[in-house]
């Protein structure tokens, strides 16, 4: 059956961290001459991680595979403090592309370990997030999976317990645990803030909102993306129908049986083109409506540290020296404007 609508959410795809680290990735490769080398992927989307190793870009998970001298940037999940040592060691230029949004977490389990605390950290076991914020304490904190609880968490002194979360879990997922924290240590820390990212809560807000009235809602993201797979859930929490889809070369005719209207969003790693080539491929003959729920102004600057490695080039380059930076490139002072949208098509060009 023709599909009637598509009811579009908004805020969908790119969040400020990614938009961060795309960037500054992109910095990367116009600066060096290839190979660039990244220690895990720089975020969580197979055509962006595609993108970049066609013009140089060498993801690795290990440090060790990062030839001594070479330039090598840290991934927007963020990385174990003995990670960040061993990469100062072996390169030449290091960037520490971390999401602020975790490095925020980072800190909150420091300064817990550090006061005696036994830290419930509810995450998913491998995320490439939740190994580099275990490794900040190692000895004093405890991941949990959100499906499992903390039935198994035994604390030394249950007055001193706290609860820190994967910034992309989904929002059910963390509140089911807390709750049971809260009920069985009265006295428990959190942080003043949830650590769920700001993007990851509103784009599951936002598919929550539209899930009601779709036959079937896709989610633009790849597997390895935990927000991606937690849009999913609270869509099929809503009662729709919801399928996790790379692209649209990955719909099923079979799912479009009997549908009407399909909901689309995207995680917070996947580029707006795969959304609109989903559309295209649905071709709904009532065209598709904006489900907007919020509005989205947050804005991360590129990492200090390539922002002073760009100004010493740029100055260099003023005063006569010949470096690799090819046709025109975007200034830092017009960061805020230029997006990460713009800098994969440069690079795809």
């Amino acid at each position: 059956m023709t599909v009637e609508r598509v009811l579009l959410a908004e805020p969908r795809g790119f969040c400020a961290g990614v938009e961060m680290a795309i960037k500054a990735l992109t910095w990367m490769t116009r600066i060096f001459e290839p190979p660039v080398y990244c220690y895990h992927e720089i975020v969580h989307n197979e055509w962006v991680v595609r993108a970049f190793e066609r013009v140089g870009v060498v993801f690795v998970n290990d440090v060790s595979e990062v030839p001594v001298g070479a330039p090598v940037m840290l991934s927007a999940h963020g990385s174990a403090p003995q990670v960040i040592d061993q990469a100062s060691e072996r390169a030449a230029v290091v960037i520490d592309a971390v999401c602020p949004l975790v490095t925020k977490v980072h800190h909150e389990v420091k300064q817990l370990s550090s006061k005696g605390y036994d830290i419930i950290y509810v995450g998913h076991e491998g995320h490439d997030e939740a190994v580099g914020t275990v490794a900040e304490a190692p000895h004093a904190i405890t991941l949990v999976e959100p499906e499992t609880g903390i039935d198994g968490f035994a604390p030394r002194d249950p007055s001193k317990v706290a609860l820190v979360a994967q910034t992309t879990l989904g929002m059910h997922e963390w509140q089911h645990v807390f709750d049971t924290a809260q009920e069985r240590f009265p006295e428990l820390k959190t942080a003043r803030k949830s650590d769920l990212c700001y993007a990851t809560t509103n784009r599951q807000g936002a598919v929550a909102e539209l899930a009601s009235e779709c036959d079937l809602v896709l989610v633009v993201g790849s597997d390895n993306s935990s927000n991606t797979q937690a849009l999913v859930r609270v869509a099929r929490e809503r009662g729709a129908r919801a399928e996790r889809i790379d692209s649209a070369d990955d719909i099923d005719p079979a799912w479009l049986e009997g549908t009407r209207v399909v909901g689309l969003t995207a995680g917070a790693s996947a580029p707006d083109h795969l959304v609109q080539s989903v559309i295209d491929r649905l071709a709904p003959t009532m065209g598709f409506e904006l489900r907007s729920t919020t509005e989205e102004a947050e804005y991360f600057p590129l990492p200090r540290q390539l922002r002073a490695f760009v100004t010493t080039l740029q100055g260099l380059v003023e005063a006569g020296v010949t470096a690799r930076v090819v046709g025109e490139s975007p200034l830092l002072d017009r960061d805020r404007e230029w997006t990460a949208t713009e800098a994969l098509r440069l690079i795809s060009a």
